[in-house]
């Protein structure tokens, strides 16, 4: 460095590229990579007073190139980092450190694929195969009309929960229940969001056990044939085998390390509901079909199965109760927060189950009607076209459910998952042994089991569902805006959340009792077409 003196002003020549500046890259206590310095690519000098006071003063202002330059290495790379810590200041986020010990948040590595993965996987399934049933009590007009609101009203509520995971800066809230207790309170928090989210955990569960179950044996039946007609498995039997596939998937730790499960069960929900629809519209139709709503005796049992039919509807949406943890797996900094990957992976995943959803309902009712059975899509086509199709076309499509199922039961289930492992951490203060948590994880796949073949009657069961877990997707996000970003009473969004919050809970209560009714009329019975 020269140093020149003219006059009575000091100038100081100062190279543009000199080799102090080359600095790496380096990590930052929350994991990012702090970017290297940037410099003109020119050669020349650039000449400054000594007493220039032209820049402002920052809290790294200190830590520059020329301060640097005589240090050594091991002094200068205290230095960097401590530059990129506190560039890093005022997003500084609180972590709990028993969050690296449970499934949820033990890996922070996700990305917007991931995101991706999750949202299809965890967004779409086997309920949009009783999307025709619900069409068969609600006709077209009622039922597009339903399906379309239902649809765009989730999709602005998973907006709400993306933006509300960090509402509070310096606070990551990666449960849905967490979010539930700073927008209503500790102990209302718990009243409200654990009932719904953990009866929507495993009673989804439950469900795909008996989807799966039955889509099995029927898979059976079509490779196999009348060859292996003498001894079959019995329905139950085949819900065990099903379930001991999912415990033995369930061993994968934490939420980021069924990354590879969600993409596979993604692209099998594309593929199957494609191939479920397209094969039943190109097939003929069956005679006698109606598409006038289904009559009942009585306006009260109209009505109650209008209600059971939305509700079949709102519990064709799920996934909210996943969407905080699944962008708890993210990193996060004030300048790469986590709702922009997360939303990018929304978007791309809610575009596809759009274009599996709606195809499904109208191609399904249009192929079945007011035939359409109690058992959904796969009843249908195995019922009406059994003959009529390929049995390797029909194999297909019934083992790409299989996969689907087996894939959605391990990311339903993580919450259930982590719920265990926390209560076992926070009295131990210890994680999980591996063998803790394995007994853990066959526990609760027997469990659902033992639910499954106790309530067998998945229709009614789907309505239930719907009915009791509509306030986690559709109420709530809207009451936890108002509480927590506080818009200015009386505005347009104070009054849009409040309107949405309520309607969720009206709905709610009346699909409940539709869900109820309809398990009260059908009893014990299960409406699965069974195969001869």
């Amino acid at each position: 460095m020269k140093m020149e003196e003219r006059g009575e002003t000091e100038l100081i020549s100062i190279p543009a590229t000199p080799r102090a500046t080359s600095t790496p890259e380096i990590l930052t206590p929350t994991g990012q990579r702090s970017p290297r310095l940037q410099h003109p690519a020119t050669t020349t000098t650039t000449t400054l007073p000594k007493d220039s006071k032209s820049a402002a003063w920052t809290p790294s202002s200190f830590i520059s190139p020329r301060f640097l330059s005589p240090i050594g290495t091991p002094m200068k790379r205290v230095f960097v980092n401590m530059k990129g810590y506190l560039e890093e200041v005022g997003h500084l986020t609180k972590l709990n450190p028993h969050d690296a010990w449970l499934p949820i948040t033990e890996s922070r590595n996700g990305n917007a694929h991931y995101a991706a993965f999750h949202n299809l996987n965890a967004g779409f399934g086997f309920q949009a195969l009783f999307l025709p049933v619900a069409f068969s009590f609600l006709g077209w007009g009622w039922g597009i009309f339903s399906l379309t609101i239902a649809f765009f009203w989730q999709l602005y509520t998973l907006w709400v929960l993306v933006q509300l995971h960090e509402a509070v800066p310096g606070k990551r809230y990666n449960r849905y229940i967490e979010l539930a207790q700073a927008a209503f309170g500790e102990k209302l928090g718990v009243w409200l969001a654990l009932f719904p989210t953990v009866y929507l955990s495993a009673g989804t569960a439950t469900a795909i056990i008996l989807v799966g179950g039955e889509t099995m044996k029927l898979f059976f039946h079509i490779v196999c044939g009348p060859l292996c007609s003498s001894n079959p498995l019995t329905t139950v039997e085949w819900y065990l085998v099903f379930t001991s596939l999912c415990i033995v998937l369930s061993q994968l730790p934490n939420l980021n390390s069924i990354a590879g499960l969600s993409l596979v069960g993604a692209i099998t929900a594309i593929i199957y509901s494609t191939m479920i629809w397209v094969l039943s519209v190109s097939q003929p139709r069956p005679p006698q079909i109606s598409y006038e709503p289904m009559s009942l005796p009585s306006a009260s049992a109209s009505l109650f199965s209008v209600l059971n039919a939305l509700g079949i509807i709102a519990f064709a949406f799920r996934g909210h109760n996943l969407a905080l943890e699944i962008q708890a797996t993210m990193p996060s900094t004030f300048k790469h927060p986590a709702h922009v990957p997360m939303w990018k992976g929304a978007k791309v995943a809610y575009f596809f189950i759009a274009m599996c959803l709606f195809p499904m309902a109208i191609g399904g009712y249009w192929a079945y009607g007011n035939l359409m059975p109690s058992g959904g899509m796969l009843t249908a086509i195995y019922a009406f076209h059994s003959h009529d199709i390929a049995r390797g076309l029909l194999a297909v499509a019934f083992l790409l459910v299989v996969f689907n199922c087996l894939s959605s039961f391990q990311i339903y289930s993580m919450p259930v998952f982590d719920s265990f492992e926390a209560s076992y951490t926070s009295h131990t203060n210890r994680p999980c042994s591996i063998w803790v948590r394995s007994g853990f994880r066959v526990f609760y796949g027997f469990v659902s089991l033992l639910i499954g073949v106790a309530f067998p009657f998945l229709s009614s069961l789907a309505g239930l569902l719907g009915g009791l877990t509509l306030p986690v997707t559709f109420a709530y996000p809207c009451f936890m805006w108002v509480l927590l970003k506080q818009p200015p009473k009386h505005s347009a969004s104070w009054y849009f959340n409040w309107i949405l919050g309520w309607l969720g809970i009206a709905f709610s209560l009346a699909f409940s009792i539709g869900g109820i009714w309809s398990i009260i009329t059908n009893g014990l019975k299960l409406k699965f077409f069974k195969p001869s």
